[in-house]
């Protein structure tokens, strides 16, 4: 699909990922983080993120997550993003 990761990309980000094991098994990483993209370069609400990448509460829940643990950018660039930022044209506030 149009905002869908390459393979070569998803082998470059996932071992970025935090990957802390809880009591309910994951999600697919990969699913997920193609529905935040999806999110973010369409600027489409949360709740009009398609069903193939799983439910929007999901992928919201991890992006929160994962954005307190530093993976995305509030406002400064991150260090999962902070390769592909030209590559995935990720809109960050400028300071």
């Amino acid at each position: 699909m149009r905002y869908e990761l390459t393979d070569h990309e998803w082998a470059a980000i996932r071992p970025m990922l935090p990957n802390k094991p809880r009591g309910v098994p994951r999600v697919n990483d990969r699913r997920v983080l193609n529905g935040i993209f999806w999110v973010l370069r369409s600027g489409a609400p949360r709740r009009d993120l398609p069903e193939n990448y799983g439910p929007y509460t999901t992928c919201y829940n991890r992006f929160v997550r994962w954005r307190r643990a530093g993976n995305f950018p509030s406002p400064k660039p991150s260090r999962l993003l902070a390769p592909y930022r030209a590559h995935f044209r990720v809109c960050l506030p400028i300071i």
